[in-house]
């Protein structure tokens, strides 16, 4: 794994919580997707560097209760792209309609792990060896 002395990762995912926050600044709150992508808006409006994109893989924002999102640790210019960004995924997420969903706990295992991959693949960082050295719980 590589430190992340400039990252910080706002997430509502334990998984990233509990195995990327060894190494980087993790902004945990087990709140909805939604929320996440209001938390992120917010801190890009207050300067924070927006580094992976709201609605990164193939999964629809109603089909998964995790997300993850990477921006910058320490507030710099005003990112007007990832404002834009950030305002078009809520938008796009309103689109969605809403299910009331309840998963098993081994289907919200398999979206944590989707989420916490899709995050590695953007900090070039290894998921497997990340999951190794996890303690089973």
């Amino acid at each position: 794994m590589k430190p992340g002395h400039n990252y910080r990762i706002v997430t509502n995912n334990p998984l990233v919580r509990d195995i990327l926050g060894q190494w980087y600044e993790i902004d945990y709150s087990d709140i909805t997707y939604r929320e996440v992508l209001v938390k992120v808006r917010d801190l890009i409006y207050a300067g924070h560097t927006l580094f992976t994109h709201p609605l990164s893989g193939s999964v629809k924002p109603n089909e998964t209760p995790y997300k993850s999102i990477l921006v910058s640790k320490v507030p710099g210019t005003y990112d007007m792209d990832g404002t834009e960004l950030m305002s078009n995924a809520i938008i796009a997420f309103d689109k969605f309609k809403q299910l009331e969903r309840h998963y098993a706990d081994y289907h919200l295992r398999d979206f944590q792990l989707i989420d916490y991959s899709l995050l590695c693949s953007a900090l070039d960082v290894d998921a497997v060896a990340g999951l190794s050295k996890r303690n089973p719980s």
